[in-house]
């Protein structure tokens, strides 16, 4: 059974927990795995979307978004200057598009949450690095991942590092604490001040999925669907995602199925 830390209200989870959100997670990763070979010029979004829906399926399991406040799709798609909560549909990727997918699974009541970017055919250099700069600030986010460490570290370091390649953070979402439910406490900015927040303990798990932007960091929301948030200037967006669990040590990424990172040997 989990138990609530008295100050913060954050889950701590149990290693059987922990056990349980592991295998969720990496049936998101894979799934993420599936549906590459499908991304090319010409494929739809909802394709895309309904390989996605069946590996998840097929492996038992139950997608968290579809139905989530009416959300209608079993993923979120979000192509170029889409920053996050894209439905998928007949949009048809072309070549030099940036595409992400956003894939929560929920596999015998656990859940995990993983997104990343995908490349379409000849991709702009100025594309390219903006989709490597936002993956550099999720791995400078997770290597702030450590117990003691106060959590908006995290966000701290993600601005700062987006900044000084002149791209901007989006604030107006963030990630969250997940595992048992599809969002927990904590909310986990991707800019914050140094120093501040929750102290992170073995067994907190969240998200972090940094939303960098090529200009401004705002975001606005279709009226026409209530959920797609894109840029406010029609620039460019990426955006990673991993599930992280805090340990005694090393941080243990719940959602890496490519050894990008390594697995810490004890969790509590």
């Amino acid at each position: 059974m989990a138990f609530r830390d008295t100050k913060s209200k954050i889950i701590i989870k149990t290693p059987e927990q922990i056990q349980g959100i592991r295998e969720s997670s990496i049936l998101a990763a894979k799934t993420l795995k599936v549906v590459e070979a499908f991304i090319k010029p010409g494929v739809n979004t909802d394709y895309l979307n309904s390989i996605c829906a069946q590996f998840i399926k097929d492996n038992g399991a139950n997608s968290a978004t579809l139905g989530y406040h009416g959300f209608t799709k079993e993923t979120c798609i979000s192509v170029n200057d889409v920053i996050c909560h894209g439905i998928p549909g007949k949009l048809e990727l072309r070549d030099g598009d940036i595409v992400n997918i956003d894939v929560t699974t929920i596999l015998k009541g656990y859940f995990g949450d993983t997104s990343k970017m995908f490349l379409v055919g000849d991709v702009s250099d100025h594309a390219k690095k903006l989709v490597k700069v936002t993956k550099e600030c999720l791995s400078i986010g997770i290597e702030q991942c450590k117990p003691g460490t106060h959590l908006n570290n995290i966000g701290y370091y993600i601005d700062r590092h987006a900044k000084s390649h002149g791209y901007s953070t989006v604030y107006e979402f963030c990630g969250h604490g997940v595992g048992l439910r599809f969002h927990e406490e904590p909310e986990v900015c991707h800019v914050a001040e140094k120093g501040t927040g929750p102290i992170l303990q073995p067994g907190m798990i969240f998200t972090i999925e940094p939303m960098i932007n090529a200009g401004k960091a705002r975001a606005k929301i279709d009226k026409k669907d209530g959920w797609t948030a894109r840029t406010i200037d029609g620039r460019l967006s990426a955006q990673f995602e991993h599930t992280i669990c805090i340990t005694k040590s090393e941080p243990f990424i719940l959602t890496d199925i490519d050894n990008e990172f390594p697995q810490p040997k004890e969790i509590f």
